[in-house]
């Protein structure tokens, strides 16, 4: 292996140390041991969750080639699990809010279960069954667990601050560190003990059951709105309106569509940009480097969540806009670099240029998670949560579905020029989510200060408050009477 890539690994796992090690109490909360078991016990769930699914990641393709299906049947088979995520996932995901989140995460552990048994089938029927159990299972991953720990969280009345640890600690153990484990586990399988490409799915099994028996045996159940009278649509038509009613939460779903859209493109597009030529690169290696700049990214977003300023709606402009750079290099490098053509070989220059690129978007995609995982938390409301979650997918699919259908017939430098602008746009969406946000904080303090705590005007009370860049810098109180320090301290805590 060359020396380049054990030069970027090698630097990327001495900063995540750095990182890591160097923490101090002041990027730490001061936490309960109720919460940290709680907290824990999540996470154990979690990290077995991504590691079924990590798993199965790197050999989906390499099996369906095993099988003999060429590239065309292997892109419908991709489409039909991006599309089954988008119509029949969605459905699915969002049954959690009424009939249970803890039900949901049982039933995605089950769904993929079934989905790496049909993997057994070389029949290209059997295959599309499980690609679309694992679209349906997709969606249940990113909705129904983050829903369920947001729900519990609150219920078990721990401090809001305290979820951007689990959110962080999850990200980092299960976007990060399981991820490199895994890749390295399923190359035991497959390449050593020479198991067959069957082998990392039936390993990924393994671990969704055991982590399902976690599950039944301590998670408790939790809802959105159980309410006997809603039946789907309606609760549909509710989170639609939800969404539309309040500018926040349409901002966020397009934010996370625009950057998880381009993530996805970017998973497609990253090898042939490194390898234009056959260039012989070391694609698993390149795979667990990724993984372990989005480390570093989450180890960075726990440091940052720790900290009241900056604000997650404050510091994710500039990630989406250095993600946007990172992703505009292939466009860079093709205009500025003659491009080669000796076919096979090492590297190029400019593939170099570009994989460190790569890593710079990884390490924004490592903050992103825990980051919008926080935004959620704070603006969508609890009782649609997962139907919210889910609506905010169905473009996301599109897109995807759209891109992957196309990607012969479009240059990889548009592809990658289209995906640098949306990430642009996402910053600027950012930008008007912090300015809304900022607004409501400041016309929230503004009420009560003016109404009391009750909502009932106090003509006794006089307060004295000073705005200065939409931030609050002072707040007096002319009262002796027991409701107005009781209003001090409630809007001293906002």
């Amino acid at each position: 292996m060359e020396p380049f890539y054990l030069v970027v690994f090698g630097s990327l796992a001495s900063l995540v140390a750095v990182l890591e090690l160097s923490k101090t109490s002041k990027d730490r909360f001061s936490t309960s041991t109720a919460f940290n078991s709680f907290k824990n016990n999540y996470l154990v769930v979690y990290s077995l969750m991504m590691a079924g699914d990590w798993l199965q990641g790197p050999y989906v393709y390499y099996l369906y080639n095993h099988y003999g299906f060429g590239k065309g049947e292997i892109g419908h088979l991709f489409i039909a699990g991006f599309g089954s995520s988008m119509l029949f996932g969605t459905v699915v995901g969002s049954l959690a809010d009424k009939r249970g989140r803890k039900r949901a995460c049982v039933t995605y552990c089950i769904t993929y279960i079934l989905s790496c048994i049909t993997k057994h089938s070389p029949q290209y029927k059997v295959l599309m069954l499980g690609r679309v159990l694992g679209g349906i299972a997709t969606s249940l991953l990113f909705s129904a667990f983050e829903s369920w720990l947001v729900a519990e969280h609150n219920k078990r009345g721990f401090d809001q601050q305290w979820l951007s640890i689990t959110f962080a600690k999850a990200i980092f153990l299960g976007n990060g560190l399981m991820a490199i484990l895994s890749g390295l586990f399923g190359n035991v399988l497959v390449d050593s003990l020479k198991l067959g490409p069957v082998a990392p799915f039936d390993a990924a099994s393994c671990f969704l059951s055991i982590g399902m028996i976690i599950i039944l045996s301590t998670w408790t159940e939790n809802y959105g709105d159980p309410s006997e009278n809603k039946d789907l649509l309606t609760q549909f038509k509710g989170a639609a309106a939800a969404i539309a009613a309040d500018e926040k939460i349409t901002l966020l779903g397009a934010i996370q569509s625009l950057f998880e859209g381009s993530m996805y493109t970017f998973v497609f597009l990253w090898t042939p940009a490194l390898s234009p030529n056959d260039e012989d690169i070391p694609h698993g290696f390149i795979f667990a480097t990724f993984m372990l700049s989005s480390m570093l990214g989450s180890s960075i977003a726990s440091r940052l969540l720790a900290h009241p300023t900056p604000r997650v709606e404050s510091y994710m402009q500039t990630v989406f806009m250095l993600s946007s750079i990172a992703l505009l290099l292939p466009v860079v490098t093709n205009l500025l670099v003659a491009p080669s053509n000796v076919k096979g070989g090492s590297i190029s220059f400019s593939g170099c240029i570009q994989l460190i690129g790569f890593c710079i978007f990884e390490a924004c995609v490592g903050i992103f998670w825990p980051s919008i995982m926080k935004m959620r938390s704070q603006y969508i409301p609890e009782e649609a949560r997962s139907t919210i979650m889910n609506f905010f997918r169905i473009p996301l699919n599109i897109f995807v579905c759209i891109a992957l259908y196309n990607v012969k017939a479009l240059p990889m430098t548009v592809m990658f020029g289209m995906c640098s602008a949306f990430l642009f746009v996402a910053s600027l969406l950012q930008r008007r989510l912090m300015v809304i946000a900022e607004i409501h904080k400041s016309s929230k303090i503004t009420r009560l200060a003016k109404y009391g705590r009750d909502g009932s005007r106090g003509s006794s009370t006089k307060w004295l408050i000073d705005f200065r860049g939409n931030k609050l810098l002072t707040l007096n109180c002319f009262s002796a009477c027991s409701k107005s320090h009781s209003l001090v301290k409630t809007m001293t805590e906002i």
